[in-house]
């Protein structure tokens, strides 16, 4: 049945730490004020929460990121295909939490007639590091410049602290996003998403600063057991004092301290090991920038289970993939 978003934490937390931080109640408030509509749907012990967002002609598309929750089976996704019926929804795009290698959906049912969706909307794969083990073994696998690099940031006179600077955050994103040619929030959105989460112990703002200045930052999320790395970028000045590197280290440090086992590098370019190796000296577009970074802090490269779509207007589905594949052209 459809719930409300107390009724909805409340099962979350039935499901602490498995419950993924884009399946929380925060998540869909930070959604609903960039154009989405949570609705959240438990059946028995399986739950989700619902995005949808309009489109022309009082139509919308349904998305489940990274649920739903428990074991879905057949009765779940019956009252999820009415849901989305009644919000006319084009089709339902489903991308579960958990890995490929793994049963599917915690050993539950799929989606009813589902098909593979033809893109991902979050990446695929990534680099997942082990916090489990003392800090100076966490250090010892990475890649040995990674290490050097962190120390020679705080031999270079490199701080990292906590803030709540947005303004200077965004700043950095900006320059980012110009010089790297990726696009970016909007400082509310930023500002809106550390005013969610910070307040729950969900969220920290690290900024790396030389004698008062900001040089990078990022923002570090967690919820359970598992951190994620959504957002970061550095200016141009002093980028011979490496402080991207100790800030990772530090937001790493941040998310142990906080009880997490491993820390989520959040997304490299989608192709194996053998091929990630041999490319990226040489790759630079898209998500191959960052993989020279990532690859050095020792995480280990896991990809998700494939998303899925539940197909309801066959031809405006047909429509839109056409227009969303002039829109990435």
């Amino acid at each position: 049945m459809r719930v409300n978003a107390q009724a909805w934490q409340e099962f979350l937390d039935t499901h602490y730490p498995q419950a993924h931080l884009l399946q929380t109640a925060a998540w869909g408030t930070l959604k609903r004020a960039f154009g989405w509509q949570p609705e959240y749907l438990v059946v028995g012990t399986a739950g989700a929460q619902i995005l949808f967002r309009e489109l022309p002609l009082g139509f919308t598309v349904a998305y489940i990121p990274k649920g739903p929750l428990g074991k879905p089976d057949l009765a779940f996704w019956k009252q999820a295909d009415t849901l989305c019926r009644q919000r006319r929804a084009i089709f339902l795009r489903v991308e579960p939490d958990f890995w490929e290698d793994a049963p599917p959906f915690g050993g539950g049912a799929r989606p009813l007639k589902a098909r593979p969706a033809p893109q991902a909307v979050q990446p695929r794969r990534t680099l997942v590091v082990d916090l489990t083990p003392d800090e100076d073994a966490i250090l010892g696998r990475m890649k040995q410049k990674t290490r050097y690099n962190i120390r020679l940031a705080m031999r270079k006179g490199v701080r990292v602290r906590p803030s709540d600077d947005l303004p200077a955050f965004h700043a950095l994103m900006q320059t980012t996003g110009e010089r790297d040619n990726f696009g970016i929030h909007s400082l509310e959105y930023y500002r809106r998403a550390y005013d969610l989460f910070h307040p729950l112990g969900a969220c920290e703002l690290l900024l790396a600063e030389y004698e008062g200045q900001p040089l990078a930052g990022l923002m570090v999320f967690a919820w359970g057991k598992r951190a994620w790395y959504f957002y970061g970028a550095s200016n141009n000045q002093e980028r011979n004092r490496m402080p991207t590197y100790l800030l990772q280290w530090e937001a790493m440090r941040w998310a142990r301290n906080r009880g997490c086992t491993s820390y989520d590098l959040w997304g490299v370019p989608d192709e194996d090991e053998a091929v990630l190796e041999a490319a990226f000296t040489e790759r630079r577009e898209g998500l191959w920038g960052v993989y020279r970074f990532k690859r050095g802090f020792g995480g280990q490269l896991k990809r998700a289970a494939p998303p899925l779509d539940r197909v309801y207007r066959p031809i405006l589905y047909a429509a839109y993939r056409r227009w969303a594949r002039r829109g990435k052209e």
